[in-house]
């Protein structure tokens, strides 16, 4: 596979939540990550375009359509691309074992390491008891969430306009709430209890916007993050080594890339 000079090269990059055709997507942060980037393999670990919110209300700007097509590009160029479907996205469990454009719909994934770690790769919706089992309580939560998503856009841009990077608002108060991190403990103990019964090293996942990579009483437990309010990425290193990509850190100081 070519690789243009200037472009970090991982062994995979592991991306989720990133809610397409909603306000708070910050797509020209992640084309720029994908431009910036290379890798064998590229999982989409769930909610890449929102279903939900695109029933409701139709939101799609080029810049969201430049993130689809640079996706199908890495895969025309010989990136293996696995899409494991999320809660936002569902209706593609429909066409689990399919291909498009190169791109392969998929339940789960196990991934091996270049170190010989077997990961357990999934979106983790079907262990949040509010999504799997009251579905329209999660839906209001929906409406709650997106209405802190705009409160933090126009954050953001104030911010910017000061001189400051992006910080999420909304991350913030969710690691303060009792209750929200109380359900964060909860989701990576039932991730962990399912990587143990599935007998891999450890487990990769999304869904709840939080990215964190620990060890988890003998599992590794990843989480990617979403690019919603983190914008971050895991990533494993032609070593095997993994690490969490904050790419609004580093990269929101510089002005931004066209998309190719």
């Amino acid at each position: 596979m070519k690789v243009d000079q200037g472009v970090r090269r991982y062994r995979s990059i592991f991306l989720s939540d990133v809610h397409l055709g909603t306000r708070g997507c910050n797509a020209e942060l992640l084309l720029d990550f994908l431009r910036s980037t290379d890798s064998e393999y590229l999982y989409l670990v769930g909610d890449i375009v929102d279903g939900w919110r695109l029933k409701r209300t139709w939101y799609w700007p080029q810049a969201h359509n430049d993130v689809v097509q640079k996706l199908l590009r890495k895969a025309r160029k010989g990136t293996k691309v696995l899409y494991i479907p999320g809660n936002h996205d569902e209706g593609l469990k429909d066409y689990i074992g399919l291909q498009f454009g190169g791109v392969m719909v998929v339940e789960d994934a196990i991934h091996e390491t270049a170190d010989g770690k077997r990961l357990l790769v999934l979106h983790g919706d079907q262990f949040d008891a509010v999504v799997k089992y009251a579905k329209w309580l999660a839906h209001v939560g929906d409406h709650a969430y997106v209405l802190l998503l705009a409160v933090n856009t126009w954050f953001n841009l104030i911010r910017r306009k000061l001189g400051f990077t992006y910080w999420s608002l909304s991350a913030y108060l969710k690691h303060k709430v009792k209750n929200a991190v109380e359900y964060i403990g909860n989701y990576e103990q039932a991730l962990a209890e399912e990587a143990r019964r599935r007998e891999v090293d450890g487990i990769v996942c999304g869904h709840i916007h939080s990215a964190q990579m620990r060890d988890m009483e003998g599992v590794l437990y990843c989480n990617d993050g979403d690019w919603v309010e983190s914008c971050t990425a895991l990533v494993e290193h032609e070593s095997g080594v993994l690490e969490i990509i904050h790419w609004a850190d580093s990269r929101l100081r510089a002005p931004l890339k066209a998309a190719a």
